[in-house]
C-alpha cells in the first residue's frame, strides 16, 4: 500500500538542521523501538513532509530537505517580547535563565513555549518563535508501515497506534 489520504504511517527519521558553518547539526529521532505514528493527509505534519512521502511504500527510504518557510518558517523579527520577570518569581520560584525553554499560555489558553534570550532586574525577555523558525529541515528514514485508518481513527483526526489498537 502507497502513502495517501487517510493511511496511518509508521517511519523512521532522523532530523538535523545546519549551523552557521553550513555543517549538519543533529536535531532528533525516531527509531524503530519509537517510529512516528500519523494520519497521513489531516493537518498533523508540515504539509511539505507529508508531499516528499506521498506513494512511498513500507521499506522504501527517504531523504529530503526542507526550506526554513516550508518548515515553520522564517524568524518573525517581532516575535520577541519582554515579560515582568514576576510571572515566574511569584511563588518563590527561581527566575529561567538565558538558553532555558519556558511554558507560556495566551489569553486564549492556548500552551506554548519561548525560549529566554535574556534576563533582566525587572523583565525575562523571550524569543516567541518556533525552535525550528528560520533553520532548514534535513530529513531521511525509512517506512516501516503503511494502512488504511480506521473509521475510528477518522472520526478522532488522528492514529490510533501502528495498529490501529492503542488506547487515549
Amino acid at each position: 500500500m502507497n502513502i495517501s489520504e487517510n493511511t496511518v504511517v509508521s517511519l523512521t527519521y532522523e532530523l538535523h538542521t545546519t549551523n552557521q558553518e553550513g555543517q549538519q547539526v543533529f536535531v532528533e529521532k525516531a527509531d524503530e523501538e519509537n517510529a512516528l505514528v500519523f494520519l497521513y493527509g489531516v493537518g498533523m505534519m508540515l504539509p511539505k513532509f507529508e508531499e516528499h512521502l506521498t506513494g512511498l511504500t513500507v521499506g522504501d527510504e527517504y531523504s529530503f530537505e526542507l526550506s526554513a518557510v516550508d518548515g515553520y518558517g522564517e524568524k518573525d523579527p517581532g516575535a520577541f517580547a519582554d515579560l515582568p520577570i514576576s510571572m515566574f518569581t511569584e511563588q518563590g520560584a527561581e527566575a529561567p535563565n538565558v538558553g532555558d525553554v519556558i511554558p507560556l499560555q495566551d489569553n486564549n489558553g492556548n500552551q506554548f513555549r519561548a525560549g529566554v534570550t535574556a534576563v533582566h532586574e525587572q523583565t525575562i525577555s523571550v524569543d516567541l518563535n518556533h525552535p525550528m523558525a528560520g533553520k532548514n529541515l534535513i530529513f531521511a528514514g525509512k517506512i516501516l508501515s503503511v494502512r488504511e485508518a480506521t473509521p475510528e481513527e477518522l472520526t478522532h483526526g488522528h492514529a490510533h497506534g501502528a495498529d490501529g489498537h492503542e488506547e487515549h
